[in-house]
């Protein structure tokens, strides 16, 4: 895009990102070779605790991107990357999707906003930066103006992106705490997966938020 000395205010973000990236690959690999000593699948684990809360409309489906799983509350549909698997993190990770979909049952605020902020977020990151950046070299404020406003939709997101996350997962650890498939060690690990999964959520939203302060002294800057 361009560059000037405000790309130093993203440093920490980006050492941030790095880590997360890390953690989350460092961790998902040592614990998809642990096996949960009952051996019971991913899947399996989801759906316990899916039936747990009386959701019986949720379908499961398989796909093969690696840490790709996620739940679709459009088409109540709970992907896995490993369903069959019975190691500590794909349960960890199918339980945390199975906390989405009792979001999603349960109606819970959060992910409701989330979910109204994703076509207005994804409109948002796709122009901001070329109207803001047609905006500086056109000198034509109200652009950049715009192109701000556009951004500022997408650093929400990742702001309310946190507490969905986090909640989901404190269901997951609670869920799978009644349910006894793990034991108190492993209950231990799924905490660690989960923990890595969600510092990469933190780091999305400190780079969105310090990109935003970026783009506001870039703004101020021009207008002096």
């Amino acid at each position: 895009m361009f560059f000037d000395a405000t790309w130093l205010i993203l440093i920490p973000a980006l050492a941030l990102a790095a880590y997360a990236q890390w953690k989350v690959q460092s961790t998902y690999s040592r614990y998809s070779t642990v096996d949960v000593t009952r051996h019971t699948t991913a899947e399996d684990v989801a759906r316990r605790i899916l039936n747990a809360e009386y959701i019986q409309d949720v379908s499961f489906e398989s796909i093969d991107r690696k840490l790709g799983d996620h739940y679709d509350p459009r088409k109540k549909v709970l992907r896995l990357s490993a369903p069959q698997s019975s190691s500590v993190a794909a349960i960890g990770v199918a339980a945390h999707e199975a906390g989405h979909a009792i979001q999603h049952a349960k109606k819970y605020a959060p992910l409701a906003l989330r979910s109204t902020l994703v076509p207005v977020a994804n409109f948002g990151s796709f122009l901001a930066f070329p109207l803001f950046l047609l905006g500086l070299f056109a000198q034509v404020p109200v652009l950049i103006t715009v192109g701000i406003a556009l951004f500022s939709a997408s650093v929400l997101f990742t702001l309310v992106t946190l507490p969905v996350e986090f909640n989901a997962s404190r269901r997951a650890v609670h869920a799978l705490e009644q349910s006894g498939v793990v034991t108190t060690e492993e209950l231990s690990a799924v905490k660690q997966v989960l923990s890595a999964a969600a510092l990469t959520y933190v780091a999305a939203a400190a780079m969105a938020a310090l990109q935003l302060v970026r783009l506001l002294l870039i703004a101020n800057s021009r207008r002096r």
